[in-house]
């Protein structure tokens, strides 16, 4: 269970709030408006559920933290079911009572490591499973080898989306692997990043995609560019060329790199 000495909620002047554990922003709440995305990553994960036909659509996320996304899937596509998966109790408690979620919602977070909680669902349930869990800043590495990727692949419903937000050092030499790993049950993938990132300028977030069906790489592409930031995407025959000699990761092992100091992180 994560170590939840350390966990606060930061308002600023916007009427937004930061979710910070051990000293790492973890999510961005603005109560009044659930479509103001203010990491670049959260909003790379919302243009990926984007891609998924029109109305409610069923979401599982492993990580949880201020709920941020599922906030948003709930107030673009009202009613869509919702299981988080989120072990740290004291967090889920002080978000809750900080910050509420809004009425008529149905968003269940269940109290339980996503590689635990995964056990648990039904074959096919979800449209979606966001993967976007740190701990200590870094993604647990029982969340990215192929026994995991294989029960993200169980739990999605045919032509559904698995979303996975990762951390990587100039290089991307975690990212590679990871994507290695994917295409024996999902083979159909994409990447989307800041150009900073893309381009090995900086440390930071890369989101990728998979699916057993093709991705409208287009669609993609222009929501991409409509986004805040200077947002990039790598389709599948560039995702493949990346992944091309990076070992798969077939067993729990690594997590991802060290991220750097957290008052280097930017919020914008």
């Amino acid at each position: 269970m994560p170590d939840s000495t350390n966990l606060e909620v930061r308002w600023d002047e916007r009427g937004g709030a930061t979710v910070v554990r051990d000293g790492h922003p973890q999510s961005y709440v603005a109560p009044d408006d659930p479509e103001l995305l203010v990491f670049e990553y959260v909003q790379h994960l919302a243009i990926g559920l984007d891609l998924l036909p029109a109305g409610r659509i069923g979401v599982t996320h492993v990580g949880g933290a201020g709920l941020t996304l599922a906030r948003y899937v709930q107030h673009v596509r009202p009613g869509s079911a919702q299981i988080v998966l989120e072990p740290d109790e004291a967090l889920t408690e002080l978000v809750r009572r900080e910050l509420p979620l809004p009425r008529g919602h149905r968003i269940r977070v269940r109290p339980v490591d996503g590689a635990t909680g995964l056990g648990a669902l039904k074959d096919a349930s979800a449209d979606a499973v966001v993967v976007d869990a740190y701990d200590r800043g870094r993604v647990p590495a029982d969340l990215t080898h192929s026994g995991t990727a294989a029960a993200y692949a169980r739990v999605l419903r045919p032509a559904g989306l698995l979303l996975l937000n990762l951390a990587d050092e100039p290089g991307l030499r975690y990212v590679r692997r990871v994507i290695a790993t994917l295409p024996e049950v999902l083979p159909h993938m994409a990447l989307v990043a800041t150009h900073e990132v893309l381009k090995g300028k900086r440390f930071g977030n890369l989101v990728v995609l998979a699916s057993d069906s093709p991705l409208d790489e287009n669609s993609l592409r222009r929501r991409a560019a409509a986004a805040d930031f200077p947002t990039g995407v790598r389709g599948l025959a560039e995702t493949r060329r990346l992944a091309q000699g990076a070992t798969p990761l077939t067993a729990p092992g690594e997590e991802s790199p060290q991220p750097p100091d957290a008052g280097r992180w930017r919020l914008r």
